[in-house]
């Protein structure tokens, strides 16, 4: 009896567990079912290439013209330059009366951002190099995108689906339709993200930096100094006495414009010196009274 019992129990414990197993097989079908996941679920290799250079040439706009040529040569594209000049120094030399000696020394400096082919990335530094007189700096670096590639892959067919499930139950509720613009945009998003990760992966981009030793320019300019431009010492002292001669007439006609002040100048001064005089006679006369005063 005992036994039996025993027996029974086994073979239920085994039914029951194959009811749980597929009870959850059924629900990991539903799941599957649900969100569907794309068969190809393989990373592709995804490697932007990108490298940055400093190095030094004979000629700024030469080396940039050789330059320009060697990336069309091997299928690339100048994306970007820029060449700039900067004065460490200048001074003028007087070379005549009307010109000056300009002597200039400045540094000229190029920047060129080129995308080229990145399996010729190597070949185009390599070259680069033999363009140079020395290379400063020289570097390059390995972006892996595949999983990000990947991801947004999956993640535009798990839209695709979306879009899919919500145009079967589409009805004219502004929800579903916004929805389904959502859905759409993103999925846009994610498209040009991995067009963006193509063009990358396809054309590395490289950023040179180039300069030159400074260099030393002479070129005659004006004379900006205007006191040179003055007549000689003897044709300026002959000058002067014109000029002062032309003063003194202008002085002499001004007083004449002047002559009633002149009168009634001269009218005070003689008045001021009859009362000076008068009371200069007064004070001597009192001065002697006194004295024959004090006598008596």
């Amino acid at each position: 009896m005992k036994r039996n019992i025993i027996a029974i129990a086994i073979v239920l414990t085994i039914f029951g567990c194959q009811k749980s197993n597929e009870k959850y097989a059924s629900a990991e079908t539903v799941v599957a079912n649900e969100f569907k996941v794309p068969t190809d679920s393989t990373a592709v290799e995804k490697i932007i290439k990108t490298a940055d250079m400093r190095f030094r040439v004979k000629n700024v706009q030469n080396a940039k013209e050789q330059l320009s040529r060697t990336i069309k040569a091997e299928g690339g594209t100048v994306a970007e330059f820029s060449i700039e000049s900067t004065i460490q120094e200048t001074d003028k030399v007087k070379q005549s009366t009307d010109s000056l000696k300009e002597i200039t020394a400045y540094r000229t400096e190029g920047y060129l951002v080129a995308k080229v082919p990145s399996e010729k990335l190597d070949e185009f530094t390599n070259t680069i190099a033999k363009m140079a007189v020395f290379v400063d700096h020289q570097s390059m670096k390995l972006d892996d995108q595949s999983i990000a590639y990947l991801a947004n892959k999956l993640k535009a067919q798990n839209r695709v689906d979306a879009i899919e499930k919500i145009n079967k139950v589409a009805s004219k509720k502004s929800a579903n339709v916004e929805s389904s613009l959502y859905i759409k945009d993103d999925y846009v998003d994610k498209k040009i993200e991995n067009m963006q990760i193509d063009s990358r992966v396809k054309f590395s981009t490289i950023k040179l930096n180039f300069y030159q030793d400074n260099t030393v320019k002479t070129m005659i300019v004006a004379n900006d100094n205007l006191y040179d431009y003055r007549p000689a010492f003897a044709n300026r002292l002959w000058l002067g006495i014109v000029n002062g001669w032309t003063i003194f007439k202008e002085i002499i006609i001004a007083i004449s414009n002047l002559w009633m002040l002149i009168l009634v100048g001269f009218g005070v001064f003689f008045v001021a010196r009859y009362f000076i005089r008068k009371n200069k006679i007064q004070g001597e006369l009192r001065t002697k009274q006194l004295i024959e005063n004090n006598q008596a």
